[in-house]
């Protein structure tokens, strides 16, 4: 199987390669295509690779990079896609243009995630369109932020070949297994009640050997604080809801406190990113080169190897994580500091898909659970009542040869259920204002935002936003 990578100098694809090479995954790819428009970040990767240690017998994929898509896609079997339009300098402006107005700047959640899905939709749509001249029958593994939004644009293109993903559903469902003490069947994900949108969504029922162990989870205050969201939301605001919210309905949930940290940081989230990578692709790329040949005079021994370099950057990145919604001394479950998230996810999607078996997992994929005609959606079932059939919601799916099933889920309770509505109209409004050229459109989507819930607010958002970027300008009709 032939891999391409559109985003391949980014930072995380070395844990994608690492896994390729381990034995849960070897031999699932031969080849893998680093596609980038930045051909400095390509070589800084690809150094990394080459001084990555492999161990175990699987033969390592062979690499090769390219900035010309038409190259990369010729012969592609599967596209993983982790592009960020304007690069972590976007992401600076992403958070500050909202913090400046006194709203929460994330780079996903409210004004910053949708500033961050009016400049990836465009170029994904792009990729798509491309990838149905030079590779129709590929599968498209969507990473790009925000993954439901730009999953849900790209679905009238590639329809059933678009499957989004993200690793934090996952991840709640194995911290709360964990500290309910039980384990959940290897791949079976049918006890496993959780609905919503990417970076919005509860898991409500945890059913093992027949017993939901919730309820108790949710009751036991030490439990609670053994894992990140347990101890994040804490047992009062757990008790009310009766499920536990996915990490980032803290911005939902504590936007006051969660603005307020940011503020208080020395740095941003963005900025901290932003100064880490600026340092780090150089030395990575004046490490050892591929040719294996020796440093240049003078370096040091980090100098040297390039993995070494990028590994520790990844566990510093990875500490930083969401720190505005711990205490100080407060530091992340070691398990997740080790890697084995997001491209764990892709990889056994992609394994499924290339007829390896079924598996379930927590995936972006439209509401529909079967076959319809678009004037038949409105009676079609769908797996989460009271969201459109066509709407892409964030659920578990049995992946298999055929792709990406989702399982019917129980109706959300009410205040969830409106939730998910307001932000899905949100996403649809920002979708249209890329696909449209509709700048009113941009505006309303900002001004609806729950996080923002201001006409004004929404203006002066997309001016700011604008003015960060002069080329969202060109999306719109005169």
């Amino acid at each position: 199987m032939r891999l391409m990578i559109a985003g391949g100098g980014g930072f995380r694809v070395p844990l994608i390669y690492r896994a390729l090479c381990s034995a849960r995954y070897g031999g699932l790819v031969e080849d893998v295509v680093l596609y980038d428009v930045d051909p400095a970040r390509l070589d800084a990767i690809t150094v990394v690779l080459d001084a990555m240690p492999v161990k175990g017998s699987a033969t390592p994929p062979a690499v090769t990079a390219t900035t010309s898509l038409s190259d990369a896609l010729d012969g592609t079997d599967a596209v993983f896609a982790a592009i960020r339009p304007g690069g972590t300098a976007g992401r600076v402006a992403d958070e500050k243009v909202a913090l400046d107005l006194g709203l929460l700047g994330q780079e996903t959640t409210g004004a910053g995630g949708i500033s961050y899905a009016l400049r990836s939709i465009p170029p994904m749509l792009e990729l798509a369109t491309a990838m149905q001249e030079h590779s129709p029958e590929a599968w498209l593994i969507n990473f790009t932020n925000p993954a439901g939004m730009i999953t849900e644009a790209l679905v009238p293109v590639l329809g059933h070949r678009v499957i989004g993903i993200c690793d934090s559903a996952g991840a709640l469902v194995k911290h709360a297994a964990r500290a309910a003490g039980v384990r959940l069947p290897e791949g079976r994900l049918d006890g496993v009640g959780y609905y919503g949108l990417n970076h919005l969504g509860w898991l409500y029922r945890l059913v093992v050997e027949g017993r939901d162990v919730l309820p108790q989870l949710i009751a036991d205050a030490e439990a609670l604080a053994s894992f990140e969201e347990g101890r994040l939301f804490g047992k009062q605001l757990l008790e009310r809801l009766g499920c536990i919210p996915n990490e980032y309905l803290f911005y939902y949930y504590e936007t006051a406190r969660a603005t307020s940290a940011i503020k208080a940081m020395p740095e941003s989230r963005g900025e901290s990113i932003h100064r880490q990578q600026a340092d780090l692709y150089p030395r990575l790329a004046a490490a050892v080169p591929a040719s294996g040949s020796a440093p240049a005079s003078g370096s040091g021994q980090d100098e040297a190897d390039a993995f070494r370099l990028w590994d520790q950057a990844r566990k510093s990145r990875e500490e930083g994580y969401l720190a505005e919604s711990r205490n100080k001394d407060e530091r992340r479950d070691e398990e997740d500091l080790v890697g084995g998230g997001y491209e764990d996810v892709a990889l056994s999607v992609l394994q499924a898909v290339a007829g390896g078996g079924k598996i379930d997992l927590i995936l972006n994929r439209p509401n529909v659970l079967v076959s319809a005609d678009a004037g038949t959606l409105d009676s079609v079932p769908v797996a989460v009542p009271g969201l459109p059939a066509d709407a892409v919601v964030e659920v578990p799916c049995t992946v298999s040869h055929d792709g990406a099933a989702p399982l019917p889920q129980d109706s959300p309770g009410g205040a969830q259920l409106t939730l998910m509505k307001h932000v899905k109209e949100v996403e649809r409004l920002t979708i249209r204002a890329v696909k449209e050229g509709d700048r009113a459109a941009a505006v309303q989507a900002f001004a609806e935002h729950p996080l923002v819930g201001s006409e004004a607010l929404g203006r002066s958002l997309l001016a700011g936003y604008e003015e960060a970027f002069p080329a969202l300008r060109n999306l719109w009709k005169a």
